[in-house]
């Protein structure tokens, strides 16, 4: 397989600076589509952590400009925490241990980022990283800083270059800090400002002002889509991003418990979205991307209308290559997990369904099979310029499937004093997620009164059985502490802590208290009862439950008894050109064989009229030469896959 993937590399020559001219035509600038294909770069979270060095990124900066810019590769970006001290007593949420400004601001830690010194912030880094031909770009975290909070740092007015004034008074970080909408997973690092105050507005407009001036031309925003959603600092951002007069690319970061529906909000105010939790290099991740992308993909959310241009949603970044493993304090050390029909189903699926292509693996031990693989032609042409990308699994496209191996059943395992929903005492078949509150799945909650001064929040299923209990939890006002009262008591007013018994020791959260993964389901959890808008919750008078720290609704779904990542599935979209691409996944973990006739595609593309006709191509990953078919049948390695570039007649 590695010998044809570098033969592969070989062909398309011509495609190659192609694509490289028509890309570079659509990069950004001022008045020109922003994002008009899915981006493409480098990211140093997958081979560093948080603990990559000047040194190291621009080494990285470096051969991506040689090797992979010319296959469209134009983004650079320091992954989070590049303003943390790399020493002792310094991890993902450590506090005391940034480096921030007099204004409140993180800047870059001046050891790892030697160039920062005397104010400069990454303003020597973007020029290095312009001056080879890329853009570079930056990680950022929800709103301020505990450590600007706690230090009660004053905040900028960038119109004026003082100190903000209003009202007849100076304000500072305390004013704007909202500590009860904490990152949820780095509760120790970021929190929420409050965008209805002036100076909460315009600490974020001297943030972005100053990423500006550092000349970054791609900002990726954590914590504040998916369970984490913070809709107020992504709408401002973005009115600040659209205009200003630096072209900056907007990217959201993690996307976890993602859907459609959750999107639709943002993805107009924005280029680029994570509809996932992190990837990883296991096979578990990749295989719990095909849900996600199938699901966007049949609401037409793929290149939609964003922020001055289009967006995208992103499937993570690429953990192939030399890697490091997430939360660690040291850089790359290990090959990716993934074995190579792992890898090639992966980029696969990310090239089918249209997702960014930001490669993770540590530039300086890129093997020339992994080059091949993220490199490849055909893939990179699918990406950028394939229409009408759809999974075709659905349609019962390709129906003749032997040989499939019945994938053995895993159980979720929850540890420390996190507790899943199920285990908290609920029905096992049922379980929280959190959606749009326009959604009309999320009416459904009502109040049920217990008596003794008890009462329960409950879900009425829509096709419940008349012998299952409903789905309920416990509910009392938020647990607020005497001084609390004073200073929350109007915020809080009408909010809710819940609990699955009538102890409350346990409250219902809606986001993690840790990053998850993309395997991860996330469904919902009980910890310790606090003050943290994570935990509260407001019934709607018309059956919406709403969290408070994201604004979703939650809503009950069954659970199905799952099995491992298993069965087939199937993609299929068309070219420029007039091809017609097709991959065949094998999710099981054998050898599968799929077969399926020529005259299905017309089930899916119904304007090229295929009834009747024969097809000539070429199997892309073995290189196999098909002529006049009628009918495909392949065997494919488990959890591999078979891409097919066909002409048809």
């Amino acid at each position: 397989m590695a010998m044809k993937l570098l033969a592969l590399s070989f062909l398309c020559c011509f495609f190659s600076h192609y694509i490289t001219r028509v890309l570079s035509e659509t990069q950004i600038g001022d008045g020109e589509i922003r994002a008009s294909l899915p981006p493409r770069g480098w990211n140093s979270y997958d081979s560093f952590c948080w603990v990559v060095s000047e040194e190291e990124f621009l080494q990285n900066a470096e051969l991506v400009a040689q090797r992979l810019h010319a296959h469209g590769y134009e983004y650079a970006v320091v992954d989070y925490l590049w303003y943390r001290r790399h020493v002792k007593g310094a991890y993902v949420d450590s506090l005391g241990f940034d480096v921030i400004d007099e204004w409140g601001r993180m800047v870059p830690d001046p050891v790892r980022w030697p160039s920062s010194k005397g104010g400069n912030g990454f303003t020597g880094v973007a020029k290095k990283v312009h001056s080879m031909g890329l853009k570079f770009g930056i990680h950022i975290m929800r709103g301020i800083s505990t450590q600007a909070v706690n230090a009660n740092t004053p905040i900028l007015d960038i119109t004026t270059g003082s100190a903000y004034v209003e009202a007849g008074r100076q304000w500072h970080a305390r004013d704007v800090g909202m500590k009860e909408r904490s990152c949820a997973w780095m509760r120790n690092g970021f929190m929420s400002v409050n965008t209805k105050l002036g100076a909460g507005r315009a600490f974020l407009r001297s943030l972005h002002q100053q990423y500006a001036d550092w000349g970054i031309d791609f900002v990726k925003h954590d914590c504040v889509f998916g369970d984490d959603l913070d809709i107020d600092e992504i709408s401002f951002v973005s009115e600040v991003l659209r205009k200003s007069m630096t072209p900056i690319l907007y990217s959201l970061s993690p996307g976890t418990s993602a859907t459609p529906a959750m999107a639709k909000d943002v993805s107009g105010l924005v280029n680029m979205y994570r509809v996932t939790g992190d990837d990883w290099d296991t096979w578990g991740d990749v295989a719990s991307h095909f849900n996600v992308s199938r699901d966007f993909s049949a609401t037409n959310m793929i290149g939609a209308k964003g922020l001055l241009g289009k967006s995208w949603p992103d499937l993570d970044m690429l953990p192939l290559g030399w890697l490091t493993d997430p939360g660690v304090n040291h850089g790359p050390y290990r090959t990716s997990n993934l074995n190579l029909d792992e890898q090639i189903t992966q980029m696969t699926l990310w090239s089918m369904a249209k997702s960014p292509l930001m490669f993770g693996g540590d530039m300086r031990k890129l093997d020339e099979t992994t080059f091949n693989l993220i490199t490849n032609p055909t893939i990179l042409e699918i990406n950028a310029f394939s229409s009408d990308n759809m999974e075709a699994s659905d349609l019962h496209l390709f129906p003749y499937i032997t040989a499939a191996e019945d994938p053995q059943i895993r159980t979720r395992v929850v540890t420390g004093q996190s507790r899943s929903l199920t285990d908290a005492g609920t029905s096992g078949k049922r379980a929280l997620s959190l959606t749009s509150c326009k959604d009309e799945d999320a009416k459904g909650w009502s109040t049920k009164a217990l008596g003794g001064g008890l009462e329960q929040v409950c879900w009425k299923e829509k096709s419940r059985s008349k012998h299952q209990a409903p789905f309920c939890l416990y509910k009392r006002k938020a647990l607020l502490t005497s001084d609390e009262e004073t200073m929350y008591n109007h915020q809080h007013q009408g909010k809710l802590h819940l609990s699955a018994t009538d102890t409350m020791e346990f409250c219902l959260s809606a986001s993690s208290n840790r990053k998850l993964t993309s395997k991860e389901l996330k469904r919902g959890s009980y910890s310790r009862c606090r003050l943290h808008t994570n935990q509260m919750w407001e019934l709607n008078d018309n059956g919406t439950l709403v969290n408070s720290y994201s604004g979703l609704c939650a809503t009950v779904n069954p659970v199905k008894a799952k099995a491992g990542p298993g069965g087939i599935r199937s993609w299929i979209a068309t070219g420029r050109r007039g091809e017609i691409y097709v991959a065949l996944f094998n999710l099981n973990p054998g050898k599968t064989v799929i077969s399926t006739n020529i005259a299905d595609l017309a089930k899916a593309l119904p304007s090229r009229h295929l009834n009747g006709d024969s097809c000539s191509g070429q199997e892309v990953w073995t290189g196999k030469d098909y002529v006049a078919i009628k009918s495909i049948s392949v065997a494919v390695e488990a959890h591999g896959c078979a891409l097919f570039v066909l002409n048809c007649s």
